[in-house]
């Protein structure tokens, strides 16, 4: 199977549709609103347009489903990580409409977000029980069989990682790039393993994100919003989880993972001490503050991304 192609024509659709998706948003002066805590030199991106992740989705899902069908691939799993993708993108798209009506950074509410991720969680788990066993591989040990604990991981894994993605796309960029990277890695393992429908998903992801980064590079034009955050994380967790090799996002997902970290670090220190541990949380903002410039954040979190999928991939094949 050509891997080329999907890459391509994600691309292709990406970069096609992206500037009068700019264009919509600019007319009826819909932007992001940025938060008042945040950096101060952040709020001259108040205003960009948001959502950028509506077009890249329907990119994703177009390429995914016919390049799958004039191959032959148009598998359970492969529907069930477009579900996934359009599930959590429609979570975001609904958090980000409401900031933008209301003119605020506070859209749907933790329990309402959650509650739409865990119902992604459950159908995900209902299909892959009908393919997969319920076993979770364990490095160095092997596969432990878990019956339907396995469901609570799944929802967690989908439920944490989405919300990872999101808290790490605060630089024009970031996430783009680490997408990029996180989700080549395992379209590479997804091609050694033979599972060409998980390789077909992964390359439409990686072209749609090439082309938005285009856009969305410093200084951005378009942000991804939650929609784009949200729906990439869910799928990245997603794609881990059918590889059976779920463990291993926690390094080739390494700065997503240190990010959600420092959050949750700088959260306690400051209720049980009174003290923070960083300038500001997520972390890409305490470099921030350091004097780092964003593209300085940028690359070295993308090198930080790349060596940890090169030898994450690398462990796993």
């Amino acid at each position: 199977m050509n891997w080329i192609i999907p890459i391509l024509i994600s691309f292709v659709i990406t970069l096609a549709g992206m500037p009068k998706l700019i264009k919509y948003f600019v007319s009826k002066h819909e932007g992001q609103m940025i938060r008042e805590e945040g950096p101060k030199w952040h709020e001259k991106k108040s205003g960009t347009p948001t959502m950028g992740g509506l077009w890249f989705i329907i990119a994703i899902i177009i390429t995914s489903i016919l390049y799958a069908l004039f191959v032959g691939q148009l598998k359970p799993t492969l529907l069930i990580l477009l579900f996934i993708l359009l599930l959590y993108g429609l979570l975001g798209m609904w958090d980000d409409s409401i900031k933008l009506f209301k003119r605020q950074n506070e859209g749907l509410k933790a329990w309402q977000k959650f509650l739409g991720q865990i119902v992604g969680g459950i159908v995900f788990t209902w299909v892959f029980s009908y393919y997969f066993p319920l076993s979770l591989r364990i490095p160095f040990i092997g596969d432990i069989h878990l019956g339907w604990l396995y469901a609570i991981f799944i929802i967690i894994w989908l439920t944490g990682f989405s919300n990872a993605v999101n808290l790490t796309d605060g630089l024009d960029g970031l996430v783009s790039g680490l997408s990029i990277i996180a989700f080549s890695a395992y379209g590479v393992v997804a091609y050694v393993q033979g599972q060409f429908e998980i390789l077909i998903f992964c390359a439409s992801v990686v072209g749609a994100m090439i082309a938005f980064m285009f856009f969305n590079h410093k200084p951005a034009r378009i942000f991804m919003g939650d929609m784009g955050s949200l729906s990439l994380g869910g799928a990245l967790a997603a794609v881990s989880i059918l590889l059976h090799h779920e463990l291993s996002l926690v390094w080739i997902g390494i700065v997503f993972v240190i990010e959600t970290l420092s959050v949750i670090l700088q959260v306690a220190s400051f209720k049980l001490t009174g003290n923070r541990i960083f300038k500001m949380s997520p972390i890409h903002h305490h470099f921030e503050m350091s004097g780092w410039s964003e593209w300085k954040v940028d690359i070295v979190f993308w090198l930080v991304g790349l060596f940890a999928a090169v030898t994450g991939v690398l462990f796993i094949i």
